[in-house]
């Protein structure tokens, strides 16, 4: 099992491409630990949105009545892509990994591998 900030080093250092990770309680807006980012990418900011973003996915599924869970949600910009991996279990309800990659550098789908056991790992 891994911590919080071992997890964040992990994505960091074990994920191709990586510019910033966040763990992001999703009821607060408030990034619970961060690493990487820096002036062009305020993953304090960053994590605020992006639970605008969660929150209006969920709702949107509530008001379909789709009887299923968000396992990440990808949003592909010009340069970078955006992933958001939900926690789930083991405590990690209400929480995501927020995870930017450089998308001349990044192999998605490795990534989304990578996140995925990372959240496996991760102990809450």
């Amino acid at each position: 099992m891994l911590s919080v900030e071992t997890s964040l080093k992990e994505a960091m250092t074990s994920i191709e491409g990586s510019l910033g990770v966040a763990l992001v309680d999703y009821t607060s807006g408030m990034a619970l630990g961060s690493l990487g980012g820096g002036k062009d990418l305020d993953l304090a900011v960053a994590a605020a949105g992006n639970t605008d973003v969660i929150r209006a996915k969920v709702r949107t599924m509530e008001m379909l009545d789709l009887n299923d869970n968000i396992e990440d949600v990808l949003i592909t910009l010009g340069s970078q892509y955006h992933l958001i991996r939900l926690l789930r279990g083991r405590g990690g309800n209400g929480l995501f990994l927020y995870l930017v990659l450089d998308k001349d550098r990044a192999n998605l789908a490795m990534a989304r591998h990578q996140l995925r056991s990372i959240e496996a790992a991760l102990e809450l």
